[in-house]
């Protein structure tokens, strides 16, 4: 199923958000938990665009750090009231006070409820180069901590050796959502057909399609930067949006596993 982050049209209102995804005619939504957009935090009022515009939110995104346990309880709120299936988070960040307690947080809660509970990879960040901003941060910790994982294809790192269709591997059947983008260089947030074939880093129709092959039956989200999407030019966003469909039809709907 194709989603749409809520990040990849972050400047805009969520009601516009839901229209659009509305007209593309995307599965659903990727919801980005930002506690500056309020918006994001009304499970009530995310809960009536769902119903009106009958778009279901079915993974929702948490921030990157500062969390708490009250707002993880937060988000598990908001995820229930829009039976959401997938939550996905963030490794702890050195900073959070909660760190140390994080991992068996999660695991109780993905005990409690109907809903997976995923850790997302991260791009390699280090304080005064040696002590890891993320902990847990490698694929291998991830799928430990819950045994449900998300894969941002954009942050693994070329010089680790790890390339997309190696995380595959390694993550096997604990991955439920794939963010969506491509890769060139040092740009990211691409849209997955906008880099240079002979330049790109990510192998992005071989993955899918070794996901195809593999039986992977849960999400992908486009979550590319707004202004690949042309945010300024709604018609340009739509046809976008249409482009990105096509890509994906073509290389995991249509694609004939052996």
């Amino acid at each position: 199923m194709l989603l749409l982050s809520t990040s990849s049209l972050k400047w805009y209102w969520i009601h516009k958000i839901f229209t659009l995804v509305k007209k593309s005619k995307y599965d659903g939504i990727d919801l980005v938990i930002d506690e500056k957009n309020y918006d994001t935090l009304d499970e009530k009022y995310l809960k009536w665009l769902s119903d009106a515009f009958e778009v279901p939110v079915l993974s929702i995104t948490a921030p990157d750090r500062g969390l708490s346990k009250s707002k993880i309880d937060k988000i598990v709120k908001i995820a229930e009231a829009l039976n959401a299936q997938v939550i996905n988070f963030y490794p702890p960040h050195i900073s959070d006070k909660a760190m140390p307690s994080f991992p068996k947080y999660l695991n109780k809660l993905k005990k409690d409820l109907r809903i997976s509970i995923t850790l997302q990879n991260v791009e390699q960040k280090f304080m005064l180069f040696v002590i890891p901003e993320y902990k847990n941060s490698n694929l291998v910790e991830l799928k430990k901590i819950t045994w449900d994982t998300a894969l941002n294809i954009a942050n693994l790192d070329k010089a680790s050796w790890i390339d997309i269709l190696k995380a595959q591997n390694m993550l096997g059947s604990s991955l439920k959502n794939v963010y969506l983008s491509d890769k060139q260089g040092i740009k990211d947030g691409l849209l997955p057909w906008s880099a240079w074939w002979w330049v790109s880093s990510l192998p992005i129709e071989s993955f899918m399609m070794k996901l195809k092959s593999a039986w992977y039956n849960w999400f992908f989200s486009l979550r590319v930067k707004p202004s690949e999407l042309w945010i300024w030019d709604e018609e340009k966003v739509l046809y976008n949006l249409e482009l990105v469909q096509k890509y994906f039809k073509k290389h995991f709907i249509d694609y004939k596993a052996d």
